[in-house]
């Protein structure tokens, strides 16, 4: 996929498009990894997109899929996850001519690979692929395309942000990503994280900017609260990593 992101002229509210029909958004929780997923559809076409699917939890979500008469049209990963298997392999098996989705500096396969800058079309709304590496070099966020939702996987998370002791994470480059590709969007976009290990569904770029203990200090000081951390190695993260290198390529057991 290549070419600019659509905009739309002037700000509207987060669940309308241009002709003012309402965007499909659901919010679907894994409790192991504590991992969302996010399902957005075109009421009008019924095209859709998955974002960051899980594999246990992907026939869960191919059946809502076909419960609400949509066609997935991609199963996009924000990044190559360390804490759970991808369920974008699962669903091309269980939603045929649906397509696995990651970026190109993941250095993960999957069918279509994306890169800054690149739309995601789903009937007549876009999401807009801002990279924002730290947590991992091909870490994205996704924008709606009149700016009013962000999927920011694990770049920001709801009062804190991606861990970068592992797959080549770096505090510094993360740190500019968050204020460069997702603080500069209006105060009032909706911020939706990939995990939340607190109960918190959903922020905003205003909140984080003022009130994320970790993104409110300066860079030099995020990078040394960063190298303090000293969290546990991910559960799943010897398997998790080489399943989702292959990103749905591969065909996961059912």
């Amino acid at each position: 996929m290549a070419g600019s992101a659509l905009r739309v002229a002037g700000r509207q509210l987060s669940q309308y498009s241009e002709s003012g029909a309402p965007i499909l958004l659901r919010q679907m929780f894994e409790p192991k990894s504590c991992t969302y997923t996010y399902l957005l559809g075109d009421r009008e076409s019924r095209e859709a997109i998955l974002i960051d699917p899980v594999l246990e939890t992907a026939h869960r979500d191919a059946q809502l899929v076909k419960e609400l008469g949509l066609q997935l049209l991609y199963a996009v990963n924000t990044h190559c996850h360390a804490d759970h298997i991808t369920g974008s392999g699962l669903l091309r098996s269980l939603l045929p001519g649906c397509q696995s989705v990651i970026s190109r500096l993941s250095g993960a396969q999957a069918d279509m690979h994306i890169e800054d800058g690149d739309p995601i079309h789903f009937g007549r709304f876009a999401l807009e692929t801002r990279a924002s590496p730290g947590h991992t070099p091909g870490c994205v966020t996704f924008v709606l395309h009149d700016h009013s939702m962000a999927f920011t996987g694990d770049t920001l998370l709801i009062r804190g942000c991606g861990r970068t002791d592992f797959q080549q994470g770096c505090a510094k480059t993360l740190y500019h990503s968050v204020h460069e590709k997702i603080f500069t969007l209006p105060g009032d976009c909706l911020i939706y994280p990939a995990h939340d290990y607190h109960g918190l569904t959903v922020s905003t770029v205003e909140e984080e900017r003022t009130l994320n203990p970790r993104l409110t200090l300066s860079c030099e000081e995020f990078v040394k609260v960063m190298s303090k951390l000293n969290l546990p190695k991910p559960q799943q993260i010897d398997f998790a990593v080489p399943a989702n290198m292959r990103c749905g390529i591969q065909t996961p057991p059912s």
